[in-house]
């Protein structure tokens, strides 16, 4: 994917230091939220987490992963019996269907073990950009990427690091500002962000860590 061109009106390399300071003292140990023993765990509970959110993937991975922990099992597995156990997580068909063909695929092509690249992950069914770049920063610790989900996305527009609508496009501006060695932390940093203080319908900016930071881009004005 070409790099784009961070944006004309963007924080300054300062302000970027900033505010990964601020998030660092704020989430000091901001993990992954999906509950996993394995990298092929944390891969299956992430293509699970589509559409749907991480405590209700954390509900319904025990019984999944107790019948299949590994590849091997679940390439085995019988789609209706898939079905039954993720139907609570929506899509569920479709979500079982790539489960499966995941499993199969790694089996047939990786000798049971996942691959450790970004081309070779997003060729697994149900695998995309952010799937890998969460198997591989969470797992591996190999920062391939930003992941952009629905709280990176909204929360770095307010900060104005980006522009940009698109998953894609949000995740190049981020890699542009951000040092490589905080491509993964930052996410998970966001993220809980998201979930504690930024809250999409009734952000607490009031108590927010990043508030002399934050231009609240697309806010109204905080009373005073």
């Amino acid at each position: 994917m070409p790099r784009r061109p961070v944006p004309a009106h963007g924080p300054t390399p300062n302000a970027v230091r900033r505010l990964i300071k601020a998030l660092a003292e704020a989430y000091p140990e901001a993990l992954c939220a999906l509950h996993h023993a394995s990298p092929f765990q944390l891969l299956a509970a992430t293509i699970l987490s589509a559409q749907c959110t991480d405590e209700r993937v954390n509900m319904v991975t025990p019984a999944l992963f107790e019948r299949y922990p590994d590849a091997p099992s679940l390439a085995a597995a019988k789609l209706d019996d898939v079905e039954q156990i993720i139907r609570s997580t929506g899509f569920y068909h479709a979500k079982a269907l790539n489960l499966i063909g995941m499993a199969q695929a790694v089996v047939k092509n990786h000798g049971g073990e996942l691959p450790r690249t970004l081309e070779e992950l997003i060729q697994l069914p149900g695998v995309g950009r952010k799937t890998a770049n969460v198997l591989l920063g969470t797992a591996f610790g190999i920062a391939s990427g930003v992941v952009v989900d629905t709280h990176v996305k909204r929360i770095s527009q307010l900060l104005g690091l980006t522009t940009a609508t698109q998953p894609e496009k949000i995740e190049q501006d981020l890699i542009q500002l951000l040092p490589r060695s905080e491509w993964v932390n930052f996410s998970h940093r966001l993220i809980h962000h998201g979930r504690q203080i930024c809250i999409a319908r009734r952000p607490k900016c009031e108590i927010c860590p990043l508030l002399k930071l934050c231009p609240r881009v697309g806010l109204p004005p905080l009373k005073s």
